[in-house]
């Protein structure tokens, strides 16, 4: 198991930055305000032959009421009390300040090894900064640049000496888990559904809208599987996004849907269904994501019967691609029908994964098409051959079919609303790729003519091909004048026997008649009289 670290410090230190490095992905956003950084954020990472599991915190406020600050300080005691080795971050330029005063007498509570790190430690002006460290009495300060990689060589010697007391257990690789994003609008409610199924507050939330700003993952276990939730920043319309600071948080979120493989999309019971909430669902779709609907805040619902009955009616109305997908009905606050959330998400889950049998998927073609045959394009009818699943998550199709670019969208529809209902694949998004059957593949330059001396018209190709081969043939061995006289269409002269026209001599030579000669001979004459073949005799005397 790797070491955990936390990282630790007031605001704008550099924590995120430091984070991102030994991680070596950009998974927490980083801006030069303070303040970024809210919920404590895990990730793998390494530092030399050393695996960490870092935890990156909100920066330290010294408040103590009800205020977002306040509750951000929460989520920074809970990652020291996790954490095994923890790396207090101050900033050499600015060098020592009130608030790091405070931060580190609170750090001497802590009964576990801690690591002064001085960042911004690349300039000159930050050498009094490093100075100033030696006076908080956590030892000699390490100085770093996170943001330019420098003195990451005696932050590792820091590490292997702060570590060296501590008993890491081997344990087996966990499952790869599955991955789940919840999406929404702001102030929807997604991190207290988080929270909710989790059984205590791991992530950061409150009245306020727009509290997430990163996407946070979070493993859980649930009945023997290994799950991820993955708690994005909420998404408004494209033209309300104008800070700098929002729009990596629609890209982070974006990407989180990119990677997630169930994405659960919790709405408003009041206001479901929105222009912003459809294109939600549309970017799921289109990413070929599995998707479970979540009306929250149902327990303030009067009618909850004829409201569900209305939310249903309007996702198969304004999301027909999406037809069948799960739809739960629950309240984050007070816990009411959270419990049907993971079978749904599950059931979407191994639909989303299923493969189909290709004898099966030919059966169900067959029939399809006699119900619904194919429309004819032009005065010809496209044809369906035959039909395979290519891949699972999502479900994807290719069906060959003769003159394939023809087939129509309506009639794809067809074939895609069809195996959704025969195969049972409600709500799962579904790929139809329609192709033309290929050519002959023994027919030359196909992928099994074989070697290039070998190249050329297969026996197996039409008789017509070959005769055109043979006269091809025929007409190369033919002599230069010949071979001119043949392709510009000009027949040669013939000279007839015994100076007859080449006519005469052809239609003479259609008939051959015997008779006797002077001396009982038999010779062959031709219908005019004349000798075709023998020797002339002399007349008698």
């Amino acid at each position: 198991m790797a070491l955990k670290v936390a990282i630790v410090g007031r605001p704008n230190v550099g924590k995120s930055t430091l984070f991102n490095r030994l991680v070596g992905k950009r998974l927490a956003l980083v801006d030069d305000r303070p303040g970024v950084t809210r919920d404590r954020r895990y990730a793998d990472g390494n530092i030399g032959d050393m695996d960490l599991t870092l935890i990156d915190t909100a920066g330290y406020e010294d408040v103590t009421d009800d205020s977002l600050e306040a509750r951000m300080r929460e989520q920074t005691e809970a990652a020291l009390d996790d954490a095994e080795v923890v790396m207090f971050m101050m900033d050499a330029r600015e060098g020592v300040t009130s608030l790091d005063r405070i931060f580190a007498d609170r750090l001497r509570k802590v009964q576990k090894p801690i690591i002064l790190l001085a960042n911004k430690s690349e300039s000159r002006e930050s050498g009094g900064g490093v100075g100033e460290a030696h006076a908080l009495g956590f030892g000699e300060p390490v100085a770093i640049s996170a943001e330019h990689g420098e003195g990451m060589a005696d932050l590792y010697q820091a590490l292997l000496a702060a570590s060296a007391d501590i008993f890491i257990e081997e344990i087996d690789e966990p499952d790869k888990p599955i991955r789940i994003a919840i999406i929404g609008r702001p102030n929807a409610g997604k991190s207290t559904l988080i929270n909710r199924m989790l059984g205590e507050d791991r992530l950061l939330t409150g009245p306020e809208a727009g509290i997430t700003r990163d996407s946070i993952s979070v493993d859980w276990e649930y009945e023997g599987r290994a799950i991820r939730f993955v708690d994005t920043a909420g998404m408004r319309r494209k033209a309300r996004v104008q800070e700098k600071l929002e729009k990596l948080s629609v890209a982070d979120t974006i990407r989180a849907i990119t990677f997630a493989e169930v994405v659960v999309l919790v709405m408003d019971k009041d206001d479901a269904f929105d222009t912003q909430d459809l294109q939600l669902a549309d970017l799921v779709e289109r990413e070929g994501r599995a998707l479970v609907y979540v009306a929250s805040k149902w327990d303030l619902e009067e009618e909850p019967q004829s409201k569900m009955a209305e939310l249903k009616r309007l996702a198969e109305d304004k999301l027909p691609q999406l037809k069948g997908s799960p739809f739960v009905a629950l309240s984050s606050h007070s816990g009411r029908g959270v419990e049907r959330l993971m079978p749904a998400i599950i059931k979407a889950y191994e639909t989303w994964s299923v493969k189909v049998k290709t004898k099966d998927l030919n059966t169900w073609l067959s029939m399809a098409t006699q119900r619904h045959p194919p429309p004819a394009v032009d005065g010809k009818r496209v044809k369906p051959k035959y039909m395979a699943q290519t891949k699972a998550r999502p479900p994807t199709f290719v069906l060959m079919a003769s003159r394939a670019s023809d087939m129509p969208e309506h009639y794809k529809r067809y074939l895609v609303n069809s195996l959704r209902e025969s195969f049972d694949l409600p709500g799962t998004p579904i790929r139809l790729t329609v192709k033309s059957g290929s050519a002959n593949p023994y027919a030359e330059g196909g992928a099994k003519s074989g070697p290039e001396r070998y190249k050329g018209t297969a026996k197996t190709a039409p008789r017509k091909v070959q005769k055109a081969e043979k006269a091809a043939e025929a007409l190369s061995n033919l002599p230069g004048k010949a071979l001119e006289q043949k392709k510009s269409g000009v027949k040669p002269k013939v000279k007839a026997l015994g100076g007859l026209k080449a006519g005469a001599s052809k239609k003479a030579g259609q008939s051959v008649a015997v008779q006797k000669g002077a001396r009982g001979g038999a010779r062959q004459v031709s219908r005019s009289g004349r000798i075709r073949t023998g020797q002339k005799h002399a007349p008698k005397k």
